[in-house]
């Protein structure tokens, strides 16, 4: 059974190791804010200029001037820090950034992103990505594992313009986590009652698959 959108982020918070600072792309991983593992303490950066980002607020906590870059209300944590773009980018640029999580239309087992335009259709401009992909130590995309119309988003090359090219490290779509490494998809985890053979199927790029497959755990 494919993996709901806050079951992907469920499983991406499992990335974050204690003292992580983490940026959080706009959709799927804006969730993993709310699904950080108990004893894990990490920062979360937004680029519009917030360092300690918390879940998303109750109707109590909503604060309209709080936000991420997505334009969502958010929560600030204890040591939180407010500041201008330039100081956000400063960091992300300087390679201060542990984790970027990002969403993607595609990627390919060249490890290269592509999460900002489809031609002929409006696109208000790629954001923080850009930098992001550069100056980020790892880089973990979250999308679904097909299009709406059952196309893999796991291509042997991307077809659409690309963010980044060979930086992305991690995939974890609604079936399965998967590495990118020897220009390949390396199948680690599968999402808890899908096959193998589904994957498969829904895998464009090569996909190398080991003896044995855990499902996730959560």
């Amino acid at each position: 059974m494919a993996l709901t959108r806050d079951q992907i982020a469920t499983r991406v918070a499992q990335e974050f190791k204690d003292g992580d600072y983490v940026n959080l792309g706009i959709g799927i991983p804006t969730l993993a804010a709310n699904f950080v593992p108990n004893g894990i303490s990490v920062m979360l950066q937004s680029e519009n200029g917030l360092l300690g980002m918390g879940p998303n607020p109750t109707e109590e906590q909503l604060d309209a001037d709080m936000i991420n870059a997505g334009k969502e209300t958010v929560t600030a944590v204890t040591g939180a820090s407010i500041f201008s773009s330039a100081e956000s980018f400063a960091m992300i640029r300087g390679g201060h950034v542990d984790i970027t999580v990002l969403g993607a239309f595609e990627v390919d087992v060249n490890g290269n992103i592509a999460s900002w335009m489809i031609p002929n259709k409006l696109i208000k401009g790629m954001g923080g990505a850009m930098d992001l992909v550069a100056g980020a130590k790892n880089i973990i995309v979250t999308m679904t594992h097909a299009d709406k119309h059952g196309n893999s988003k796991l291509l042997a090359e991307c077809t659409l313009p690309l963010t980044g090219v060979n930086c992305i490290t991690k995939i974890i779509t609604d079936l399965a986590v998967l590495e990118v490494k020897n220009k390949a998809y390396y199948l680690l985890e599968r999402a808890p009652g899908v096959t193998v053979e589904e994957i498969k199927e829904k895998t464009a790029g090569e996909l190398v698959v080991p003896d044995n497959v855990p499902e996730m755990q959560f």
